[in-house]
């Protein structure tokens, strides 16, 4: 890989950070849009959870795939094809004549998504070498999470009330022909020394894990925990685990490399972002829903109630950067914990159908900050103590937890929502309550991973695990 000038590293950074705001301003702005997509293609609300577990599921999935991949042939190559796809697909989504076909749609926006956020992560984890200069980079790529937040919701609500729903998928386009045009031009190729083999069997596993245990929580308020196809998904899902733990330890280049795991600041990033994320997936979906179809309000006002929460996030995802390169990552965990568990606390004590302004904002305000601070450290650790061979396969880990976890929050949370959706206002609202505590559960789990996580002995770990991998890795190319 020829290393960029500093200008040309910087330049580099913007467009990755072009390719995370496309995709995080879509999940965004599509949440307003819920309740018109409901009404327009007479949807359940499972219909609902499909139309962003379809895409947060098969993310997922292929992020270790795309990651692997990327590692293999060329991240620039895998990044461009990614956003051929993402753009391409998100036109389909924007003329699809009904809900299936819209969950179709955007299952192909996920492939072509695979191949963007991770893959970015890796490249500027490649461009930008020094360790203190790639926690600031990484924080300004993890700001645009939080101008996406902001801009998502306002901009997804004037879209909808202007012109339809399917207006949001039309902003896709644009950006996606720019950041392709300028990828050609401006992006290094790099690849990994060692291309390691592809592995169909773990990713087939991996795929029906994933897919199994959102399908049982979904469908299990409607048909019930013990209907044969939710049982059966349970028992597949426990059988793919199983297998996969088997497989993976058993191959020499995994789809997930299981010794990633002796890490302690790696793994707790991995169970960090599934909370964090479950976090976001849960909060979007109930509020989205709680303000159209409790309080009333209209797409483009609905949008405009969270921009507390957009806001803090815009500001503290820099910050968190910043704070990351200069005193490490236990600062902004604390905090993000001590943060989304105080909002999901304050909502679930306070909850009602006509709930005053001020608290509202207030744990909107939190949540921003809780998440905004989350971003840049379980990114960076993801990447930071790895072998920069391996960059690519351990960002599409820490990736596909986040979108694991925030497809499970929006599975477990509809499947509350739904046990009150159709017994009135008072049922819905204390089904949200259960959830705002689930919430400050997983809040509290940021907390304490991140104050475990972060100290001499976890870091120690993380440099034996990298000392370790890299031997193995310079042996296996010795002997090939």
């Amino acid at each position: 890989m020829t290393h960029p000038t500093p200008h040309g590293r910087w330049t580099v950074l913007a467009l990755c950070c072009l390719s995370l705001l496309i995709v995080s301003l879509d999940v965004t702005a599509l949440n307003v849009a819920l309740p018109s997509i409901q009404q327009d293609l007479d949807s359940s609300l499972s219909g609902l959870q499909w139309t962003v577990d379809g895409y947060t599921l098969a993310l997922a999935s292929l992020l270790m795939f795309s990651g692997s991949l990327a590692d293999r042939v060329g991240r620039r190559r895998v990044f461009q094809v990614g956003l051929t796809v993402f753009t391409g697909a998100s036109l389909l989504c924007s003329a699809a004549p009904g809900l299936g076909w819209l969950i179709a749609a955007r299952v192909l926006q996920a492939i072509g998504g695979s191949m963007l956020n991770p893959v970015a992560l890796s490249i500027i984890s490649n461009v930008f070498p020094d360790s203190r200069e790639r926690a600031r980079a990484i924080g300004a790529w993890s700001g645009v999470v939080g101008i996406s937040m902001a801009a998502g919701p306002i901009i997804g609500g004037a879209l909808v009330e202007s012109a339809g729903w399917r207006a949001i998928f039309w902003i896709n386009v644009p950006i996606g022909l720019a950041a392709l045009a300028l990828t050609r031009r401006y992006v290094p190729e790099s690849r990994a020394e060692r291309p390691r083999r592809a592995d169909p069997v773990g990713q087939a596993l991996v795929v029906v894990l994933l897919a199994t245990v959102t399908y049982a929580i979904i469908e299990s308020p409607v048909r019930g925990w013990t209907s044969p196809l939710v049982a059966g998904c349970a028992g597949a899902a426990l059988c793919a685990l199983l297998g996969l733990l088997r497989y993976e330890t058993r191959r020499v280049d995994p789809l997930i490399d299981l010794r990633f795991f002796r890490s302690v600041p790696f793994a707790g990033a991995t169970v960090i972002a599934v909370a964090a994320f479950f976090s976001l997936g849960g909060f979007l979906f109930v509020s989205s829903l709680y303000l159209q179809d409790v309080r009333r309000l209209d797409a483009l006002h609905a949008g405009l109630f969270l921009l507390p929460m957009a806001l803090t996030a815009l500001v503290a995802a820099p910050l968190s950067g910043r704070i990351l390169a200069a005193r490490g990552p236990r600062t902004p965990l604390v905090t993000a914990g001590a943060a989304l568990c105080a909002s999901a606390a304050l909502q679930a004590l306070t909850y009602s159908a006509h709930l005053a302004v001020a608290p509202l904002f207030c744990a909107y305000a939190l949540f921003g900050i809780g998440f905004g601070m989350v971003t840049a450290p379980i990114s960076h650790t993801a990447v930071s103590a790895m072998p920069r061979s391996q960059s690519g396969v351990a960002a599409a880990v820490a990736s596909a937890c986040r979108q694991f976890g925030q497809s499970l929050g929006v599975a477990v949370t509809g499947a509350l929502m739904a046990t009150g959706a159709h017994r009135g206002t008072a049922a819905f609202v204390q089904a949200s309550r259960t959830a705002w505590w689930i919430i400050a559960g997983c809040g509290g789990a940021v907390l304490l991973l991140g104050t475990l996580t972060s100290g001499r002995w976890a870091q120690s770990t993380a440099r034996r695990t990298a000392e370790r991998l890299a031997a193995e890795e310079t042996r296996t190319t010795v002997r090939t």
